[in-house]
């Protein structure tokens, strides 16, 4: 198995994410209050991620996500896509990001395309990805995680970004089904309530090392997780695990479920 990520940084030193996908589609007017989320765009305006893509290719990302982390044959079947057609669209999202990889200024062979996996709480979209509260088995969220992966492992995508975990259940059962797949590359980033834990509240080196019993599993990280404790978890990653860690850009906002609709952290004054 070829890692891209170490190529990358032994390249540059530092790999440069992409900015937040569907923050950025709502910005340019999409409408995202949707079971389906930023998938909706991916079945409505497939041309809309693809600009998206694009402008963060061209303002100097390495990488891209692709708009596949809520899109599930679950929640897809809900829009009335059988099987076939659930399964193309996924693979629409990674053949959308490595489009835009080789139309953007610069050069094309040196970007990635990860394809996105969310946590089964997102396909719930009521919050749960943010707590683990799913009432679910290893074995059954393996098996559920299994369909979806099978067909973005075999996308085109150079790496598998499984991200926004917050369960040390669910992680166990992504890190076995990513050994179903031992030459596709991955990264696992978690969801994590404060400096130490991740949401369910296991502590942050234990996930990262459950993670890491994937070989495949080429670094792990953070995402959707306050910036102010950040920091605390690269330290706590690093020292875990022998592998480079991932963390998303993050403005700090919270996501009511309810509301469907993100809220700002109250602003302190400076003086």
């Amino acid at each position: 198995m070829e890692d891209p990520i170490r190529a990358l940084l032994r390249a540059r030193g530092t790999v440069v994410l992409d900015g937040g996908l569907a923050t950025e589609l709502e910005r340019r007017g999409a409408d995202l209050r949707d079971p389906l989320w930023s998938a909706r765009v991916l079945v409505e305006d497939p041309s809309m991620i693809l600009e998206v893509h694009r402008s963060y290719f061209e303002a100097g990302a390495d990488v891209a996500i692709s708009a596949s982390y809520q899109a599930s044959f679950q929640g897809l079947e809900a829009r009335g896509l059988d099987t076939d057609a659930a399964a193309a669209l996924m693979r629409s999202s990674v053949e959308l990001a490595d489009r835009a990889r080789l139309e953007a200024p610069g050069d094309g062979s040196r970007r990635l395309v990860a394809a996105s996996v969310g946590p089964y709480g997102a396909v719930l979209a009521n919050g749960a990805e943010y707590t683990g509260d799913y009432d679910r088995t290893a074995d059954w969220l393996r098996e559920w995680h299994l369909l979806r992966l099978e067909v973005l492992a075999t996308s085109g995508a150079d790496l598998l970004a499984v991200e926004t975990i917050p369960s040390i259940v669910e992680a166990e059962a992504l890190t076995e089904a990513l050994t179903r797949f031992p030459e596709v590359p991955a990264w696992v980033s978690f969801s994590c309530r404060d400096g130490a834990r991740i949401c369910d509240g296991t502590p942050f080196e234990r996930a990262a090392r459950v993670a890491t019993t994937a070989p495949n599993v080429v670094a792990v990280g953070v995402n959707c997780t306050a910036p102010s404790h950040v920091a605390s978890l690269v330290e706590l990653a690093t020292a875990a695990v022998d592998r480079p860690v991932v963390t998303y850009p993050n403005r700090g906002a919270f996501w009511d479920p309810v509301r469907r609709a993100w809220t700002d952290p109250p602003r302190q004054d400076a003086g």
